[in-house]
């Protein structure tokens, strides 16, 4: 048992250092030995202190989720770009109404969710806080205080959509049933 544990461990340290190098190249643009071997000893610096704090494990580096992170990214993006499109629609919409509260109806309300891992209630609140008008503002075990900018963003968030799918991407294999859309 300690031997796959120090396994499992090792794999995520290695993770971290391939994840940890990928950024330091593509954001550094130099080659040259000096600055390879500066990103080096930063990198091995960071898992170091990563290592002391007990912080490279599953949840920190949610290994399960690199297959399937993409496709809710794509699925996200779609759903920010629509929704920059009715937020822009609102306030454009309103600055050549008669009526200024024409289309922005500012409210807040608790979603419930029954996501239960700490990875999925995170991703399901910084999604909502993504997608243009909606923020996240509190989260707990069993809801999210949510505000939105109109009554027509927070009830698509109520439908369950986007809680669905953070769903199969997080916890579908830990529980026996799924979220179900809401009516209400």
């Amino acid at each position: 048992l300690i031997k796959l544990c120090s396994r499992s461990f090792m794999r995520y340290t290695l993770c971290l250092f391939a994840v940890l190098a990928f950024i330091w190249l593509t954001n550094s643009g130099h080659y040259t030995p000096l600055i390879l071997g500066f990103g080096l000893a930063s990198i091995l610096f960071v898992i170091l202190i990563a290592r002391r704090m007990k912080v490279v494990d599953g949840e920190s580096l949610p290994l399960q989720l690199w297959a399937t992170l993409p496709g809710y990214y794509l699925w996200l993006l779609r759903k920010i770009i629509a929704s920059n499109l009715e937020v822009a629609a609102c306030v454009w919409g309103g600055l050549f109404s008669r009526s200024k509260t024409a289309a922005i109806s500012p409210c807040s309300e608790r979603i419930p969710t029954r996501l239960r891992s700490d990875l999925g209630r995170v991703l399901y609140a910084n999604s909502i806080t993504l997608t243009p008008g909606t923020v996240a503002i509190d989260i707990n075990s069993d809801s999210v205080l949510v505000h939105a900018l109109t009554r027509k963003g927070l009830e698509t968030l109520k439908q369950g959509e986007m809680e669905q799918r953070v769903f199969a991407l997080t916890e579908a294999g830990t529980a026996s049933t799924a979220p179900a859309g809401r009516d209400e």
